[in-house]
């Protein structure tokens, strides 16, 4: 007997399989579900050959070139071997035709089912990870997990033997042989990420199946030394964190939004990840507006809680000082103490924080860079919140890790850094994925248009009309009192304001508190407005020269707009003279990604246009190129895995 891979039959022993076999055959012929998830084999027994291989497809089998680990599969001619998820061992089945000529047992054995069983859970988990599809086109590149790399074509109705109509993705193939994968098993295909063009597999051919294998015996290889890398941090250990379920109450209930169930979900991962002894290291990635702040709220509780201090880095004075107040207010009611350290605070103010921080007076500390400086000391630092990670250099969070090996570190991002990703995906971090957008929040309507002042005019006058706000952003010091006098010229009733990153900071936090308390309604500014600013009054924002952007840093720009149930604008101008292919392509998967929830998206294509960055080398590219990055680090996450067990 051979059962699906589903969640059902994974948590059942082997030992149930036995006991239930007959519970079970009886129960095909009442109830879809095991009809649907069991196969039953006899020697000498005629079954439809190709049916039975598409039904292994269907059951969750991933088709590989020599069987190794339960949930795998291979066919060699008439020849399957398989290695069922109900037995301790793989079975080898010997069709002539359509008959079953004889079935005997093979070599491959697991001795731990149960380790066995939660190596299946998590790669099945990786595999939901890496096959998001929204927003496909015709033509774009996916990999099946068993058939390769194929071309998407469409979604479509498709009966087959007279049954009920299903829908299918269609994958066009070379020599343009067509394969129909059944909607509800995504989780056997995913975008093909790569640095060159794919060269499409043929359907029917080992060719995937070797280069699978070789990519996975040069992968194990990469996991050792990725596993001896991070080693320091895989030993460390830390008392676990205790909960106080009356004083998380308080907090939860200060918080004004209905909780998402993603936003749900990361407070239960991080949970979990502090409840064991081995530090955090997780990412939560939820676009911009999704509420990762209150995550990282809730989880700075739990460590005052407990004793333990927080440092939260901003990237800029102005976000560093919106958390301050946001943390104040929501713990006002609460025995947490909080302080704040930037360039804000006159240096007996700084000295004051710093002698707090030494003795334990402080429960949680925002600032910016100042927080690595060599006069900081705390008492016992034990979590690290990084805020918009995509911000710091490799060399400043190494310098934060450095801290203590046992540092419990979470790390908030709409739009993870390439490198980053690649190790969440790889499983050196854990991930997190907030793709579920708040209630009533409204999709920002994207356009990406030449310059011209008549679009600029009547997209002010619009939001000005409706009594709203702008964001206009000029990404040039030297000229932006220029572009004001411009914008006065098209919008004379205009309340205009400037910021950018060489005004003076108490300046700046006094021009950002008349924007937000409306006595500028256009804010001419750089790219300093690109992190964290909650305004809901601002709904249109309009990007002068959006080419000088990178892809992730325009889609986190385009996040400052948006964050209520007003509808919502963005405009994406660029110069048609100089406009390069590699800028067009950025600006058209700005067009494209439009949804609620795309950050993740957006840092994938990214990660594609950029390439993955360098972990251990560039050797690592070509393996990527044949079988695309979301695979690839599935395996390595896969291998790494095996190696931990």
């Amino acid at each position: 007997m051979i059962v699906s891979i589903t969640p059902y039959f994974l948590e059942k022993e082997g030992v149930w399989f036995t006991k239930n076999l007959d519970k079970m055959l009886d129960a095909r012929s009442t109830q879809n579900f095991f009809e649907d998830n069991i196969i039953f084999l006899q020697k000498d027994h005629s079954y439809n050959f190709g049916q039975f291989i598409r039904k292994l497809d269907e059951m969750g089998y991933e088709k590989v070139f020599k069987v190794t680990d339960p949930g795998e599969f291979s066919q060699k001619g008439g020849v399957v071997d398989i290695f069922p998820i109900n037995l301790m061992q793989a079975v080898r089945l010997d069709f002539l035709g359509n008959e079953i000529d004889q079935i005997k047992l093979l070599d491959t054995k697991i001795d731990d089912e149960k380790k066995a069983k939660d190596l299946l859970k998590k790669r099945l988990k990786s595999q939901k990870i890496f096959s998001e599809l929204k927003g496909l086109k015709e033509g774009d590149y996916l990999v099946h997990l068993d058939h390769g790399i194929g071309k998407f074509i469409e979604i479509t109705d498709f009966n087959i033997s007279g049954s009920e109509s299903q829908k299918y993705y269609v994958l066009e193939y070379d020599e343009e042989d067509k394969l129909y994968v059944p909607v509800g098993l995504e989780r056997k295909l995913s975008r093909y990420v790569g640095f060159t063009d794919p060269k499409i597999s043929r359907l029917g051919s080992l060719v995937w199946q070797k280069t699978k294998r070789k990519v996975k015996e040069e992968v194990e290889k990469l996991a050792k030394d990725l596993l001896t890398l991070y080693s320091q941090k895989e030993i460390a250990r830390r008392p676990v964190y205790v909960p106080d379920k009356e004083l998380e109450f308080q907090l939860r209930a200060g918080f004004e939004y209905e909780e998402t169930p993603d936003q749900l979900q990361a407070v239960e991962d991080i949970k979990k990840d502090l409840s064991k002894e081995k530090p955090m290291d997780r990412i939560v990635c939820g676009d911009v507006g999704f509420g990762k702040t209150e995550v990282a709220m809730r989880t700075a509780l739990l460590a005052a809680l407990n004793n333990r201090q927080t440092a939260i880095i901003c990237p800029t004075t102005i976000l560093a000082n919106q958390h301050f107040n946001s943390f104040k207010k929501r713990f006002e009611k609460l025995p947490v103490r909080i302080a704040i350290l930037s360039r804000l605070q006159n240096k007996t103010e700084q000295k004051k924080i710093i002698n707090n921080l030494k003795e334990g007076r402080v429960d949680i500390l925002i600032g910016t860079h100042r927080i690595l400086s060599k006069d900081i000391a705390f008492k016992n630092l034990q979590l690290l919140i990084i805020d918009d990670e995509q911000r710091f250099g490799v060399k400043q969070k190494e310098k934060l890790r450095q801290i203590k090996s046992s540092l419990d570190i979470l790390s908030l991002s709409a739009t993870p850094i390439p490198r980053t990703i690649y190790l969440a995906l790889s499983s050196f971090k854990n991930i997190s994925l907030m793709q579920t957008p708040p209630q009533g929040r409204q999709a920002v309507a994207t356009q990406v248009l030449p310059y011209n002042e008549k679009a600029v005019k009547k997209a002010i006058n619009f939001e000005l009309a409706r009594h709203g706000q702008i964001y206009y952003l000029h990404n040039r010091v030297e000229t932006i009192d220029k572009a004001k006098k411009e914008i006065k010229k098209l919008a004379p009733k205009a309340r205009i304001g400037v910021i950018h990153g060489r005004m003076p900071e108490k300046q700046l936090i006094k021009i950002m508190d008349d924007f937000q308390k409306e006595k500028i309604n256009v804010l001419i500014a750089t790219t300093i407005i690109e992190n964290g600013l909650d305004l809901p009054n601002v709904n249109t924002i309009i990007i002068e020269d959006a080419t000088r952007l990178g892809l992730s840093q325009a889609h986190q720009i385009r996040g400052r707009v948006g964050r209520s149930r007003t509808k919502s604008f963005a405009y994406f101008l660029y110069n048609s003279k100089s406009l390069t292919p590699l800028a067009n392509e950025r600006l058209k998967a700005l067009e494209d990604a439009q949804e609620l929830g795309a950050g993740y998206r957006i840092a994938m294509k990214d990660l594609e246009l950029r390439g993955a960055g360098n972990i251990l080398g560039r050797e690592q590219s070509g393996a990527i190129n044949k079988i695309g990055l979301n695979l690839y680090s599935q395996i390595l996450s896969e291998a790494v895995e095996k190696l931990r067990q």
